[in-house]
């Protein structure tokens, strides 16, 4: 999600043509082998997807395929779901999407399982929206018990009230985030959350700070990633609350990296985001060039491969394994490791 968060190599001009006016970045593998394509929901400033685009290019590089990466520059929804249909009508061999609005790309995913183009579905969404879209299987952190185990720690240390600062609120996993914290603290998640409307630093200070001061009380302010926690922390510090006010929030940047050193923030929901750009290209790879569809035996030939467990070693990364779906998080960055982290935040991590 997070978003959390296209720039590249354009593939061929062709591909250029479609993308003219809706932000196509692509050509992350010079492979011969299979093509496919990422279409992701973030505008050109979420620097957040940086990590997915990253691991992308090393699974392509790692089972020798073409992966392009495309993006609407604004992260409006129409142009996304427009990414996905003109992406099946190039009939590439598998598309990887997240679900940003269920309403508004459910048509276009369709049209590429019809098309029999293999499809991955990552980050935002659930698993049973993944599961109606007939995609393979679902990449992601799942929101909702990410959130609960972050409100029992706030719990553990105290919380009794706090404020989820969504940035997203049109997508119905941020909705879980904010749910799962306020259920682990027994309070009402909707007048716990507080939506700004969009990801401007400006709005999102002001509105934070204005939640404060009408809610004197509040103990806690829970960010949903690197859009939402800078100005929140901004608003927090004016109004001089660091080091007093408990802040958590998801995902990792350079900024909430520094939060977690100097303790003005207590710790970040480590969602892996690289295990959502590689393992689609992983398993997509392995289907189409060993033609297989059995995921335990895919599941098993990933999980053998060599370069991958390379991957996993240097970076740190840890992802879980279920029977069709694979979560890559949630884990929690706090001072004890944030060292262990900061090495590839916002590259890797």
């Amino acid at each position: 999600m997070q978003s959390n968060k296209g720039k590249g190599l354009l593939k061929c001009l062709a591909i250029a043509s479609l993308g003219l006016g809706l932000g196509l970045s692509a050509g992350v593998s010079h492979a011969a082998g299979e093509k496919f394509v990422m279409v992701s929901h973030a505008p050109d400033s979420d620097s957040w997807w940086n990590t997915i685009k990253n691991a992308i290019k090393q699974a392509g590089d790692d089972f020798n395929v073409t992966v392009d990466y495309r993006n609407p520059p604004n992260g409006d929804l129409a142009d996304m779901a427009r990414l996905i249909e003109q992406s099946a009508a190039r009939n590439y061999d598998g598309l990887i999407a997240d679900i940003a609005d269920f309403s508004v790309l459910q048509k276009p995913l369709g049209t590429v399982v019809a098309k029999k183009i293999l499809l991955v579905t990552i980050n935002s969404g659930t698993l049973q929206q993944s599961e109606q879209l007939k995609a393979i299987m679902h990449v992601g952190q799942p929101e909702y018990d990410a959130g609960y185990g972050a409100g029992k720690r706030a719990k553990e240390a105290g919380i009794k009230s706090f404020v989820c600062v969504n940035h997203y609120a049109m997508n119905a996993s941020s909705f879980e985030r904010c749910r799962g914290f306020a259920e682990a603290l027994g309070v009402d998640f909707k007048s716990s959350t507080l939506d700004t409307n969009g990801v401007d630093p400006g709005v999102i200070e002001s509105k934070v700070s204005a939640y404060l001061r009408s809610n004197p009380k509040t103990q806690a302010v829970l960010a949903l990633g690197p859009d939402s926690a800078p100005p929140a922390m901004r608003a927090v510090e004016k109004m001089g609350l660091k080091g007093k006010m408990y802040f958590a929030t998801f995902d990792l940047s350079e900024e909430i990296t520094k939060g977690i050193k100097d303790g003005s923030i207590q710790f970040a929901i480590d969602q892996q985001p690289y295990l959502q750009g590689y393992i689609p290209v992983a398993v997509m790879a392995i289907m189409k060039q060993q033609k297989i569809t059995d995921l335990a035996k895919v599941k098993e030939i990933l999980i053998a491969n060599p370069k991958y467990q390379a991957r996993l070693a240097e970076y740190g990364l840890t992802p879980i394994y279920g029977p069709r779906h694979i979560s890559s998080g949630p884990g929690f960055v706090t001072k004890d490791n944030i060292a262990k982290v900061e090495k590839y935040a916002g590259q890797y991590r």
